[in-house]
């Protein structure tokens, strides 16, 4: 599935990359992926997750680094969805990730390129408790990821993020592996997006039927309420420091509080 995305940050190393995972299924992501502008697929990544890879090839330059950027879209899809955001990125020097969940202060954690750990250790905690992990077997495996060891680089502990998330049900499409080249990434995302727009064509007839059949609100909606009065203060926040990526956070909220305002406002059929 291709949606649109804004992608602004620096690819002067062509070794960088990232991508989102959200814990939430392919059809839930699906419809509020579009509001970010930009192509991206989608596809699904195990039982109750998805996952998105940027499309764009190549990926247009900007000012904003790909952690600041990667962090902007989760913030803006987890509010938009309610359903939590991983953000997976790399470049030369470093890798990490950051969760948003709803309008929670995102949590992250970075690994330079060898591996040393150059994160808060509590960062972990809140990751795990967030993501209602095992506190005693998936918090000791994360902890893990924190301490020193010469032979796991940075992309390696990304891995071993993944892999302690697998726990939960996330199965990343083949070939979609974190600090992978993202031709190759996007190859095999592209190639898991076709899969899955196959067989949802051959269920489309019955799904519209379902769909015809449901019953539509006919007041607005707290949720599109909220994400209005929380898009514009970030939106302003993220103009005053010129950070494209808060900018087109607080831009989604706004867009999608709009459409969904407008559809609870609309005729039902």
């Amino acid at each position: 599935m291709r949606a649109k995305c804004l992608s602004v940050w620096r690819m002067n190393a062509t070794s960088a990359g990232g991508l989102l995972l959200c814990r939430a299924e392919y059809d839930v992501i699906g419809p509020a992926v579009p509001l970010l502008r930009e192509p991206f697929l989608l596809a699904p990544a195990g039982r109750g997750w998805s996952a998105l890879v940027p499309e764009g090839e190549p990926w247009p330059g900007g000012a904003e680094p790909v952690d600041r950027v990667l962090s902007g879209w989760a913030t803006a899809l987890a509010v938009a969805t309610d359903h939590p955001l991983l953000a997976l990125w790399w470049d030369e020097d470093r890798a990490g990730f950051t969760l948003a969940t709803g309008f929670r202060r995102p949590v992250g954690y970075v690994w330079l390129a060898d591996g040393t750990p150059a994160g808060e250790d509590e960062a972990m905690h809140t990751f795990a408790a967030r993501l209602g992990l095992d506190p005693v077997l998936d918090l000791q495996a994360l902890e893990a990821l924190t301490r020193p060891e010469p032979d796991a680089g940075a992309r390696a502990r990304l891995i071993g993020l993944t892999a302690v998330l697998g726990r939960t049900g996330l199965v990343l499409p083949e070939g979609v592996v974190p600090g992978g080249q993202t031709d190759g990434i996007r190859a095999a995302a592209r190639a898991a997006a076709v899969r899955e727009e196959q067989e949802a064509a051959a269920g489309q007839e019955r799904g519209h039927t379902a769909h015809a059949l449901g019953h539509r609100p006919t007041g607005p909606s707290v949720p599109a309420i909220v994400q209005i009065a929380a898009g514009f203060p970030l939106t302003v926040w993220g103009l005053a420091r010129r950070s494209a990526g808060w900018t087109v956070a607080g831009a989604v909220l706004l867009a999608h509080g709009a459409l969904a305002l407008a559809r609870d406002r609309g005729p039902v059929r």
